[in-house]
């Protein structure tokens, strides 16, 4: 009896062991973003031992890092009522209690992870931390302080350290994070994440030449680490858009070390994602195309491919199989980003322009431009990319089509075309509505455009011409005094700028005086004949000038 029972004590002890050295294996697939191996390991641990809430907690936690929430919550609920580790679970609860908006609720099943820890332990707060930092709105202060308390807990934790420096990362205070992500390598050597985030660090700071030694670095010590490959092809992706003479080689080095990256980890569906999302960046539509159709043989029924397939069929010329695909992905998605109603406003606004290339459907065009809109109202970076393609449509003379691109890119108060995007959308607004009667004019895109020009002249009121596109537009508008008085600012801010401006300036100055004289004429009639002769000392033979003259006398 007794060599059975210690048969038995000895069997449990060895299966234990296992299952312990099978947990540790999954967390390094998934720190190596090996996601489809650590979800079979987790799986197989669950199946043999239903009571290890543990494994549910990170098989759960894996789902959320694709983006798969009804997965993740159910695994959670499951692993819940574990028999041991179960209250790991709260956690990742908690972490779908932020994306939904509910701090509270999160804070609360945080607490419940957290009751009863012993002294030493830390595992629960770092894990709180990550969830913190994990949510699509972060809050990095609120994980610095359940990190202090890991801290006090046990001060030479490598993965308290490496939190750490995640938490002052996302805060933007790169010294400490420097600090941490060092100490948390040093504490242990085979956490080659924290050496990894060094060249994060430097990557962050546009140090690309530094960056890439670093990641060098962690391939000599492990070739086979995944994200370091991810790190690098995103390091030569900036390198490539911040130094255009570099592009060339520097996107063909960062799509290699993608590719590189998805033969370490996996070609999974959310592999492929992530890989899309790259190849967005990178601005490889054609590759995108193909992996999106790749994608749609995995999972007919993901919407997310659909955004794919919309983003690429409108940079491959595909413009109503984007406006499907988009307008498709939008009616069926929970998550939408503005890039999502940018390409499908950009496919309608082009689309709206008929075969002849200069008939326009305006409903369609209204439809573009108030997705353009919306795409800008929820990502506002999106408005710099708005400036090159609206100087298209106005160098094709379409500027109706040219000014609903720039209404939407000035939405941006912040960007860095803000200036010209103003004076583009004046411009393409006054010329769509010029020679019309009064009852014909846009009147609130004329108002609009009159703002415009405002902004312009508060960014830079030495500049002449914002005064005279003022003038023109509210000509247009019958504003007259508003005319008036922006044209004498325009001759104001051009004789600032020396005589000689007048003079070079002829046919822009004589409309300046011409139009003054025209709004005196019945008020200050010896005002408006100065204004006409100062259009004849600088065109003699004025028609309107002197046609005005003889009417005055």
């Amino acid at each position: 009896m007794s060599t059975i029972k210690f048969f038995s004590v000895a069997f449990l002890a060895a299966t234990a062991i296992t299952q312990a050295q099978d947990l540790d294996q999954a967390k390094k697939a998934i720190d190596a973003e090996q996601y489809d191996k650590a979800k079979s390991i987790l799986k197989s641990i669950i199946k043999s031992k239903p009571a290890d809430g543990k494994a549910a907690f990170l098989l759960g936690n894996v789902y959320l890092k694709q983006s798969v929430e009804d997965s993740a919550k159910i695994t959670f609920d499951k692993g819940l009522t574990a028999a041991e580790g179960g209250k790991f679970n709260n956690i990742g609860l908690g972490q779908l209690d932020l994306e939904a908006g509910n701090a509270a609720a999160a804070k609360a099943k945080f607490d419940l992870a957290t009751q009863g820890m012993r002294k030493k332990e830390v595992e629960e707060y770092i894990y709180v931390a990550q969830a913190y930092m994990n949510a699509d709105k972060p809050d990095y202060q609120a994980a610095l302080a359940v990190l202090e308390k890991a801290k006090l807990a046990n001060p030479n934790d490598a993965y308290v350290k490496l939190a750490m420096g995640d938490a002052y990362y996302g805060l933007k205070n790169q010294n400490d994070a420097y600090s941490s992500y060092r100490d948390a390598y040093n504490t242990d050597k085979n956490l080659i994440r924290a050496k990894m985030q060094l060249g994060v660090l430097l990557k962050g700071a546009k140090a690309y030449v530094e960056a890439v030694k670093a990641y060098d670095e962690v391939v000599s010590i492990d070739p086979n680490y995944g994200p370091v490959y991810r790190e690098l092809a995103e390091t030569y992706y900036l390198w490539a858009s911040n130094k255009p003479a570099t592009y060339k080689e520097n996107i063909a080095k960062a799509l290699s070390n993608y590719e590189k990256y998805m033969s370490l980890t996996d070609y999974s569906l959310s592999s492929r994602m992530r890989h899309a999302d790259f190849l967005i960046l990178a601005k490889e539509y054609k590759e995108l195309e193909k992996e999106a159709l790749e994608m749609k043989k995995m999972d007919k029924v993901n919407p997310r491919i659909l955004r794919y397939l919309g983003y690429a069929a409108y940079e491959n010329g595909n413009t109503d199989e984007a406006i499907n695909a988009l307008t498709e992905f939008l009616g069926k998605a929970t998550k939408i980003i503005g890039g999502d109603y940018y390409f499908l406003g950009l496919a309608q606004v082009k689309k709206s322009i008929g075969a002849d290339g200069k008939t326009v459907d305006a409903t369609l065009l209204a439809q573009g431009v108030a997705h353009l809109k919306k795409a800008v109202e929820m990502d506002m970076n999106l408005a710099n990319g708005l400036n090159e393609i609206g100087k298209a449509y106005f160098g094709q003379k379409l500027y109706g089509v040219a000014a609903g691109v720039f209404e939407a890119a000035i939405l941006n108060t912040t960007s860095k075309n803000f200036f010209e995007d103003n004076i583009y959308y004046g411009l393409c607004v006054h010329t769509v509505n010029r020679g019309k009667d009064v009852k014909s004019i846009d009147l609130p895109a004329l108002t609009n455009a009159d703002k415009a020009m405002d902004n312009v002249i508060a960014a830079k009121p030495e500049y002449p011409e914002a005064y005279l596109y003022k003038a023109r537009i509210n000509s247009v508008m019958t504003k007259d005094d508003i005319m008036t008085e922006a044209y004498q600012k325009y001759l104001d801010a051009l004789a600032a700028k020396g005589p000689e401006e007048i003079t070079k300036n002829k046919a822009k100055v004589t409309e300046a005086y011409n139009n003054m004289a025209s709004f005196y004429a019945n008020s200050d009639k010896a005002k408006a004949k100065e204004l006409l002769n100062k259009t004849l000392a600088l065109d003699p033979t004025n028609a309107y000038a002197t046609e005005s003259l003889k009417v005055l006398k």
